[in-house]
């Protein structure tokens, strides 16, 4: 009989490391053949999905499409076109904290980046001028998306690694995989339970005042995905003060939270990437409030102070 093993290979891309790991029987070396073509496909697929959503490279197609920005529409493939219609639509929520067209404030700060600065307000005040995902005209039928001012920039770094990561999952099931790990760096999908193991999957919340890899707390899971945002991931620091990359929609400032992070646990990955920016300019107790209210989420939230919370779906282990 057969022994379980599963086979693993890592990149880097979209901004982070990107790990998918499978189950194989490992003495059927026709499986583990078919494992590494399995293998080849997701990350074909993944740098598909990096070409078709990044802002950050100038020959993207979701740059073409604000290159284009106040001059005319572009036709885009439908899966780009479906990722900004849910992103639109999630921006016009009331009191969403999220907000694809907030691109020209990314790229004012540019915090990540080797050339982070501090913008000055006429700059601020100029980009929060183009954030309004009012202006982002969509034609269902031809499939073509239109940037109503120049200068708008969509950013759809809030949704689109939870999109990827249900994508390459509905493909590895579509390959008759049960068991796989799908980590794209903050963002994790599960298929089945560690089989190798006997159990779910172990996955770690980071300690936001330690090294990284340090955990404070342990989530099992099975068939669904763990999302993380984090103020502690991305920083800029000038002259003694610190500025995380989670910009406030209506200020274009980092955002003012009692949060270093917060998990959200969904099925579906994109969900996940939703609530965590839609709730990340909450108050820990309203924050839990409005996941109690949902049916299909969980979250776990992490304070400045490194307090824990959660909710009550969820039993994570805690570690410190």
């Amino acid at each position: 009989m057969s022994e379980l093993a599963y086979v693993s290979r890592s990149t880097h891309l979209m901004g982070a490391t990107i790990t998918i790991s499978l189950l194989s029987p490992q003495n059927d070396m026709q499986m583990e053949c078919s494992a590494e073509q399995l293998l080849n496909g997701v990350f074909d697929l993944l740098h598909i999905y990096n070409q078709r959503f990044s802002a950050n490279d100038a020959n993207s197609e979701l740059m073409q499409v604000n290159h284009a920005a106040g001059k005319h529409s572009i036709p885009v493939h439908p899966e780009l076109f479906e990722l900004i219609q849910i992103g639109k639509e999630q921006s016009l929520l009331p009191a969403s904290h999220l907000n694809i067209a907030i691109g020209p404030l990314v790229q004012a700060w540019r915090i990540g980046f080797t050339d982070a600065r501090i913008p000055n307000k006429t700059e601020i005040a100029h980009a929060l001028a183009l954030t309004d995902p009012q202006l982002i005209e969509l034609d269902p039928l031809n499939y073509t998306v239109f940037l109503a001012k120049e200068g708008m920039k969509l950013d759809l770094g809030c949704l689109a690694k939870g999109y990827i990561a249900d994508k390459i999952a509905d493909y590895l099931k579509s390959q008759h995989v049960t068991s796989a790990l799908i980590n794209l760096g903050g963002n994790i999908k599960t298929i089945g339970t560690n089989l190798l193991a006997g159990r779910p999957w172990q996955i770690g919340i980071q300690d936001p005042q330690q090294p990284r890899g340090t955990n404070l707390a342990v989530l099992p899971i099975r068939n669904q995905s763990v999302v993380t945002s984090g103020t502690y991931e991305r920083k800029l620091q000038v002259s003694g003060q610190s500025y995380h990359h989670i910009l406030d929609r209506d200020t274009g400032y980092p955002v003012d939270t009692q949060l270093a992070s917060i998990t959200i646990i969904s099925d579906n990955s994109l969900d996940g990437e939703i609530w965590t920016t839609r709730l990340y300019g909450e108050k820990p107790n309203q924050l839990l409030a409005r996941v109690e209210q949902e049916k299909d989420i969980d979250a776990l939230i992490v304070t400045n102070d490194n307090r824990v919370y959660y909710s009550s779906g969820i039993s994570p282990e805690l570690l410190a």
